[in-house]
């Protein structure tokens, strides 16, 4: 069997947990398994990169940062390989370049483009394991590039497609997928299984569990995966493709917590897809778009995230704007919440109960977002997680709740 497993940074981030993880690695592979392993920098290693480049310049440039921030996976990865040495085990650090995953150029935010396996098939038929770096790719001019913050998950689920794993694992430091983060929501549900769909608005709505480009990936190639705890011994969540899903309930409640609103008001509505396009240009993602016209002038109101908000600020200087960096996207997701009023009803009771106020809505088949005042997130969180369970639509039936107790 060939087993493809991602370690993240808090997984990794000392010689105890490189050691611990090796632990496991050790024990797949002394059961005659074949072992890819992906790991990500070393606990807040990326942060105090990014910090050291900031005490260099304000505006560093794109090539060399990343440069300097693929240097945390391949620390990890080289001393988890030396750790599997020291355990009398075979094994080999590769980066991008020798792994042959291959991207595109945009430095940051590279995707993935092909891998080339035979590297890694190579290492794996003389009975090594594999360690590669995530989280980076090599263009075609040869640059090192990576590929946006979290995506170690992304590198391992290519990897497991390309290779054709028969098993692909991501542990991190939560036990699998929520109803909500339950670091706040105390009682919130683990799920057994969950949908491509479902964790991929779930992870492009704010959670950080998974790099939502990897869940993309998996879906397109339908890479099966599990999302488990490198501490504790307990059940995954399965990550797979459920198409039977008839379920009208919520599957969970999640946050961004930096967003950043903008209004442009008396602009003209031809105006509106210049500005649309321009954004585009630069990278800079819109949510949540509203667009009113009036008698001589349109508004045009939007939210970006709020790493963008500076530069978006700045491209947008020749516009009447009013900006407010001060926000959260919270959202409710769930297969045909669209289609079930009672959800959207308890969701507006909620917030009014609760005297929060919404800057921006959006409704889609399977999400409900607003943008709502970051202080107030927490608080909404627990007070529509108990909604919700009080109306019996979060699928209690399928967590693990019951399980555990």
């Amino acid at each position: 069997m060939l087993i493809v497993q991602k370690y993240g940074g808090t997984s990794v981030a000392d010689y105890e947990k490189i050691f611990c993880a090796a632990d496991k690695i050790a024990q797949d592979y002394l059961k005659n398994h074949n072992m890819v392993i992906v790991l990500s920098a070393q606990g807040n290693t990326t942060d105090i990169l990014l910090e050291k480049a900031g005490e260099i310049s304000n505006n560093p440039s794109k090539r060399e940062l990343d440069a300097l921030l693929a240097t945390g996976e391949q620390q990890s990865a080289a001393l988890m390989a030396m750790a599997l040495v020291e355990k009398g085990l075979p094994a080999i650090s590769l980066n991008a370049r020798q792994a042959g995953i291959f991207s595109t150029s945009e430095h940051g935010c590279a995707k993935i483009i092909s891998i080339n396996p035979d590297r890694i098939k190579a290492e794996i038929e003389n009975r090594k394991i594999v360690v590669i770096t995530g989280f980076q790719g090599v263009d075609e001019y040869g640059e090192i590039t990576t590929l946006g913050r979290g995506a170690s998950d992304t590198t391992a689920i290519a990897l497991a497609a390309a290779l054709s794993a028969d098993l692909c694992e991501i542990y991190t430091d939560v036990e699998g997928i929520f109803t909500a983060d339950p670091r706040i929501t105390k009682d919130a549900f683990k799920y057994k299984e969950i949908a491509y769909d479902e964790i991929l608005e779930l992870s492009s709505m704010g959670a950080s569990v998974l790099h939502s480009r990897s869940v993309e990936l998996a879906k397109k190639f339908g890479v099966e995966f599990s999302v488990k705890s490198s501490t504790v011994a307990a059940e995954p969540t399965i990550i797979k493709d459920i198409t039977s899903i008839e379920k009208k309930s919520v599957s969970g409640i999640t946050a961004d917590r930096k967003i950043c609103k903008i209004s442009i008001n008396e602009i003209k509505a031809e105006n509106v897809p210049e500005i649309i396009h321009l954004l585009s240009k630069n990278k800079i993602s819109l949510d949540i778009i509203t667009h009113s016209a009036g008698d001589k002038f349109d508004s045009l109101s939007f939210a970006i995230s709020g790493a963008d908000s500076y530069k978006a600020m700045e491209l947008l200087s020749i516009y009447n704007i009013q900006v407010n960096e001060n926000l959260a996207k919270l959202s409710v997701i769930g297969p045909g919440i669209a289609y079930e009023t009672h959800i959207a009803a308890i969701f507006y009771e909620t917030l009014l109960e609760e005297e929060v106020k919404i800057h921006l809505l959006s409704l889609s088949a399977i999400k409900i977002s607003a943008l709502i005042n970051r202080e107030e997130v927490t608080n909404i969180i627990l007070a529509l997680h108990k909604k919700f369970m009080e109306a019996g639509i979060l699928s209690p039936q399928i967590s693990w709740k019951e399980d555990n107790a």
